[in-house]
């Protein structure tokens, strides 16, 4: 008597998804950031004060930390994402402080400024990192609840996005456009998911929210007295 057995599918390739994801959104960031960074970069003309350097490695950085957190859970690896999701942890807390501190020193470089440039950076280096940090938190959280997790740690992840989509030139300057093409990351999750369940999380959604809300506040906040009252507070500090 004779017994066939079946190859298994391997783990990862049943699960790409979010280590897909991660690659989409490096590409996000390297078109949004190649004409001022990345290109002149590899062209050896990049001229960038430190702070920046650290910055960008930073940020980098969390791209790499996801793709392996994905990869990880995508190949059954349960304790090493785990033990890795600690550092990760850490890394989240140090990529909002050098967010903050980059968005507040490089605001301030704009003063004096009749504008306004100088409190709407600010505006928007605070609310993304707020952003962030509350999706971020989310994640943390619910650690221990994947379906709750995975689609925080996708919206935190594709968050970071919006100054790549901003610099993207070639884009027409059309608000819903941008916030679409900023959002591919999370939409395509919300497809996947949809296909798959026929549901969709509550956490995609409420990360699209965000996003429109993020986008459209800047016009009104950033120009406002009580904002301009708190960001000359937040200068004066620098100074």
């Amino acid at each position: 008597m004779s017994t066939t057995v079946t190859a298994p599918r391997p783990v990862a390739a049943r699960r790409p998804l979010y280590m897909a994801l991660s690659g989409l959104m490096a590409l996000i960031a390297i078109v949004g950031f190649w004409p001022r960074y990345f290109g002149p970069l590899v062209l050896g003309t990049l001229v960038q004060p430190l702070l920046i350097h650290i910055h960008a490695t930073v940020f980098i950085g969390w791209l790499v930390l996801f793709f392996l957190q994905a990869y990880f859970a995508a190949t059954k690896r349960v304790r090493l994402h785990l033990a890795v999701g600690q550092i990760g942890i850490w890394y989240g807390a140090m990529l909002v402080i050098v967010g903050l501190t980059t968005g507040v020193l490089r605001s301030a470089e704009h003063l004096p400024d009749a504008n306004g440039t100088a409190e709407r950076l600010l505006y928007q280096a605070i609310a993304d990192m707020v952003m962030f940090g509350v999706f971020f938190g989310i994640a943390i959280w619910y650690r221990k609840k994947p379906k709750v997790h995975r689609p925080a740690m996708v919206v935190a992840a594709t968050s970071l996005l919006i100054a790549a989509v901003g610099r993207m030139t070639f884009l027409p300057s059309v608000i819903p456009l941008r916030i679409g093409v900023w959002a591919i990351p999370v939409l395509i999750a919300m497809g996947v998911e949809f296909k798959n369940t026929r549901r969709v999380h509550p956490i995609y959604v409420l990360g699209l929210a965000v996003f429109v809300v993020r986008r459209y506040s800047v016009p009104v906040v950033a120009p406002s007295a009580t904002w301009a009252s708190f960001a000359h507070w937040v200068f004066g500090m620098v100074a």
